[in-house]
């Protein structure tokens, strides 16, 4: 299939391209193969990606309208700096980037709208129009298979006979544009947890709270029949629980093989820890070792997300737990950090805006411009943040349905 190119693209040299369906397809196998070569492939190397790249970002300027008008604008507001120049060693390292802002006010997607069954929402405060990112059942697919691979790689679960499984956010039913429930929810059903129960539940006004008396009730029965637990939450929810701890003078210690997946942000809903502060009150709580808790980065724009440690379901595999830590992507996926002043790419170790080209939003928009701050650091990218005078956001303030 011949694409026609776009307008103001019309210098480039266009090859046969596959259809958004097909390059999804491919893009599936690859996913396959990095996670049964343990992501130690060398299929998905810079110059295959860069490859990759190109070819969804030429395929989304041709069928994704509200991206295309937007690369046609850059193309003729800057027209001494092309949107993409091909003299370059990585040229998809010039993609246009879609800031997350974009998705309040614009459909941006090659779904046509009677394919869109499904729809995520970004997490903010209420009254403010939240993020979208359509779907399809072809694009919740990809969506699943690329979070699991890499979800999987990071914080395995064990035997459903003999561990447990603690979600504390609201379930699905509750929050069905929730992105991060989606992935805790396709998570516990493709490892055989379905009667594990999601502690969260939505509070009028307020957002996301916690059933903190039942989960601690089950948490204390897991140490009684010495049944390793796995948690699932945002720092908001984990903090309740360290809450209803404290109210109720106790401690738990947890059985060998606990583990915890923390994500999201506080916003202004509770008192505020650091990342440090948070996992040391977690481990006096709980009994978890700070070694066994690592975090997840992600967004209801992306359909991939970002891991800063790796934890098996064995109780020797430790992750390493420091002040700052790295987040990394799956191969699918690239990082960049930009200095906002300028456009230009950070040098290691120098903050900057982070960048996420994800190959896996193939119908919606791969290149996306958050705004969150970060820099580089040990071949990933540590999290500095939001930045400054931006909307408040995370999970734990995604308002009621």
């Amino acid at each position: 299939m011949r694409l026609k190119p776009a307008s103001c693209f019309a210098f480039w040299t266009m090859e046969n391209f596959a259809p958004l369906r097909d390059f999804a397809a491919a893009l599936s196998r690859l996913m396959d193969q990095e996670a049964e070569q343990g992501f130690d492939s060398s299929a998905m190397d810079d110059r295959s990606f860069g490859r990759l790249a190109l070819a969804l970002f030429r395929l989304q300027v041709q069928s994704n309208a509200c991206y295309r008008r937007f690369v046609e604008y850059l193309a003729k507001s800057k027209p001494k700096t092309p949107a993409l120049p091909t003299n370059q060693k990585e040229p998809w390292r010039r993609i246009p980037c879609v800031p997350t802002s974009a998705f309040k006010e614009f459909e941006i997607s090659s779904l046509p709208k009677p394919q869109r069954s499904f729809e995520f929402q970004s997490s903010g405060t209420a009254g403010r129009k939240p993020s979208r990112h359509f779907h399809s059942k072809d694009s919740l697919a990809l969506y699943e298979k690329s979070l699991a691979r890499w979800f999987f790689h990071h914080f395995r679960l064990g035997n459903p006979e003999t561990e447990r499984l603690f979600i504390l956010t609201p379930s699905p039913v509750e929050t069905p544009h929730s992105s991060l429930v989606h992935m805790f929810e396709t998570a516990r059903n493709r490892r055989g947890f379905p009667k594990s129960v999601f502690y969260g539940r939505l509070v009028a006004g307020e957002g996301w709270g916690l059933d903190a008396g039942r989960l601690l009730k089950d948490l204390r029965e897991a140490c009684r029949q010495n049944c390793p637990a796995a948690l699932l939450g945002t720092a908001f929810n984990f903090v309740q629980l360290l809450d209803a701890l404290v109210a109720g003078r106790q401690t738990l210690s947890l059985p060998l093989g606990s583990r915890l997946l923390e994500t999201g942000g506080y916003k202004g809903r509770t008192r505020e820890l650091a990342k440090t502060a948070l996992y040391g009150e977690l481990e006096a709580g709980l009994g978890i070792p700070c070694g066994r808790m690592i975090s997840e980065y992600g967004m209801s724009e992306l359909s991939s997300q970002a891991y800063d440690g790796r934890l098996d379901a064995e109780e020797t595999c430790l992750c390493v737990c420091s002040a700052a830590r790295s987040f990394r992507f799956p191969p699918w996926a690239r990082c960049q950090i930009i200095i906002p002043e300028t456009g230009q790419e950070a040098a290691e170790g120098e903050t900057g805006l982070i960048r996420v080209f994800d190959l896996a939003n193939v119908w919606s928009v791969m290149a996306v411009q958050t705004e969150d701050l970060g820099r580089r650091l040990s071949g990933g990218v540590e999290l500095l943040g939001r930045a400054a005078n931006v909307e408040a956001r995370g999970c734990s303030l995604m308002p009621e349905t």
